[in-house]
C-alpha cells in the first residue's frame, strides 16, 4: 500500500521541523521590510534547502513584504520569519528596511506637516 494513503495526514511537515526548533529569528524583520532576490540569489538558493528556494523564487523579480512572502508560500508567519531572517543572514535575501534609521525624526515631522496640510484642505 501507498505510505501516503496510509498516513491520514499525507505529506504535512510541522512547522518546527522547516526551523529545525527554532521559534525566534536570528533577526528582528519588520512584517512590512521589504526583501528582494536577484537571480543569483536565487541560483544559491537551490543548495539551501526547497523552502528556502521557494521563498527566493517569490522575490525574485519583484520586491515582497514578510508578510507576502508568508502569503504566496502558504507558511505560518513565524516559520516565514524564521527562515527569512537565515536568508538574510546568508545572503540569500536582500533585506531593504522600511524606514532608515537617520533622518526619521525629519521624516516624520514632514509628514506631520502633510497631514496637517491635508486637514485644513
Amino acid at each position: 500500500m501507498d505510505q501516503r494513503r496510509a498516513d491520514p495526514r499525507g505529506a504535512l511537515v510541522r512547522p518546527y521541523a522547516v526551523t529545525r526548533g527554532r521559534t525566534e529569528p536570528r533577526q528582528d524583520i519588520a512584517l512590512e521590510a521589504v526583501l528582494t532576490a536577484s537571480p543569483t540569489q536565487v541560483a544559491e538558493s537551490r543548495f539551501a534547502g526547497h523552502d528556502k528556494h521557494r521563498i527566493a523564487t517569490v522575490c525574485e523579480g519583484r520586491a515582497q513584504s514578510l508578510a507576502e512572502i508568508a502569503a504566496y508560500t502558504r507558511m505560518p508567519l513565524g516559520v516565514a520569519r524564521v527562515l527569512v531572517a537565515d536568508m538574510v543572514a546568508e545572503s540569500l535575501l536582500t533585506l531593504h528596511t522600511a524606514a532608515p534609521a537617520e533622518g526619521f525624526e525629519e521624516r516624520m515631522e514632514l509628514l506631520g506637516r502633510v497631514l496637517s496640510g491635508l486637514r485644513r484642505l
